[in-house]
């Protein structure tokens, strides 16, 4: 938690703040609130004034226990605010300092959601509010909370290429913390529906460290009965199997999609904390 509010503040401090890009969440308000006034609000204090209410709101749908750990997070994430305020900014292109920032609030994010903390913010007041007004997600009140943020601080700044600045961070955070939380060695997941599933799975099984699976199918168009591989590899491995079953089946039918997570022999053992 220590690790994550001090990325995030370094990110929001060393590059959001000095090129006056207001991004979304509690941190962005703090930020517009400490702009707008040249510095005479404490952004520290501002995270922390931001966040109470919002938490005092959660105390009953998400527990004591929840509300206590988002305090505690809160508040660090505020002293490393006041204490990085003071560093020069690390770089003066606003490309730069929204992609940038965005990598350092991302893996922060990431730490909080991998390691089950929070630090409040919009994210938890959307929950608040679709506790109440259940036509929208989560997600899309957190994102037009956000959005309220990011326009009024085009507004308030009269910088409105501060509005596509907050979509770059915004990007960047959103996939930095997905990479950080599902990892970069991802997988592909194979489906091989044939005729020959006993010939390709054997050479398959020679050639190759992955398991595979049988299951069994039938074509509804035909009425034909069909063998179905299922098997897991690596994304430089997709190029020798595609190769495999073409050579053996040209009439096969192979599916290859994205596996985010794969726990077993091979990849991540079961036991792994990772």
């Amino acid at each position: 938690m220590i690790i994550g509010c001090c990325l995030y503040a370094l990110g929001v401090d060393c590059f959001l703040l000095h090129n006056e890009i207001v991004g979304g969440g509690a941190s962005g308000l703090a930020s517009l609130l400490y702009l707008i006034t040249d510095g005479r609000l404490s952004i520290g204090l501002m995270t922390m004034a931001i966040n109470i209410p919002i938490l005092v709101l959660g105390l009953k749908q998400m527990g004591w226990q929840f509300i206590v750990r988002c305090l505690l997070t809160i508040a660090v994430l505020s002293v490393f605010n006041e204490f990085f305020i003071f560093l020069p900014s690390l770089t003066d292109n606003r490309i730069l300092a929204a992609v940038y920032g965005g990598i350092l609030q991302g893996i922060g994010l990431g730490i909080f959601i991998k390691f089950k903390v929070s630090s409040g913010g919009t994210e938890l007041l959307g929950r608040e509010i679709r506790h109440w007004l259940k036509f929208f997600s989560i997600p899309v009140w957190t994102a037009i909370l956000d959005a309220i943020i990011i326009i009024s601080g085009a507004i308030a700044l009269h910088d409105f290429e501060n509005i596509f600045y907050a979509l770059i961070l915004i990007f960047v955070s959103a996939k930095t913390s997905d990479i950080f939380i599902m990892g970069i060695n991802r997988s592909k997941l194979c489906y091989i529906i044939t005729d020959f599933g006993n010939d390709i799975s054997a050479y398959l099984l020679k050639h190759s460290p992955r398991g595979i699976t049988l299951l069994e199918g039938k074509g509804m168009y035909t009425g034909n009965d069909k063998q179905i591989l299922l098997t897991c590899v690596k994304p430089q491995q997709i190029d020798q199997l595609k190769a495999v079953v073409k050579q053996m089946d040209e009439h096969a039918f192979v599916i290859v999609s994205d596996a985010n997570e794969v726990i077993g022999k091979g990849f991540h053992d079961m036991t792994d904390k990772y």
